[in-house]
């Protein structure tokens, strides 16, 4: 069974693989000085499941919102991330079972994510954990002008 952990630095290049597998290719520029603002921020959370030999299996990150107008708070997963050898066998279960007791333990009541139309397979996987779909999501890139 995997072992659940916070990440470390040292975990930035497979971390980086693992979000080449999703379709991320080319974060290892960047990796070192992200990974390190997300374990320096008191609202993220990063988590990794780890094999017996020590290899990373997964990955869950997530963020913890405080909300206005509602008591509890929700938490964010933004990506989760299963080596493909290892999907089928529980890990990203584990991971969201992981995020969850986190988020639990932070005040959150609930827990949210966006998953692109395209990943029809991550779809059933979050229906099987009991995630309902919420249509509608937008968004605006701040890169272009307004």
């Amino acid at each position: 069974m995997p072992r659940m952990r916070e990440a470390r630095r040292d975990d930035a290049a497979a971390i980086a693989c693992l979000l080449g597998e999703l379709g991320y290719p080319g974060c290892d520029e960047f990796i070192d000085r992200r990974l390190q603002q997300q374990l320096d921020h008191d609202d993220a959370c990063l988590l990794v499941a780890e094999g017996d030999g020590g290899q990373l299996l997964g990955f869950i990150s997530l963020h913890f919102i405080v909300q206005l107008a509602l008591e509890g708070d929700f938490c964010r997963i933004s990506y989760l991330c299963v080596d493909a050898t290892a999907r089928s066998q529980g890990v990203g279960a584990l991971l969201i079972q992981a995020a969850e007791q986190r988020a639990r333990a932070r005040g959150c009541d609930r827990m949210e994510l966006h998953c692109d139309a395209r990943r029809e397979a991550a779809h059933r996987f979050y229906e099987r954990l009991g995630y309902e779909d919420a249509p509608k999501y937008f968004r605006r890139s701040l890169n272009q002008p307004g």
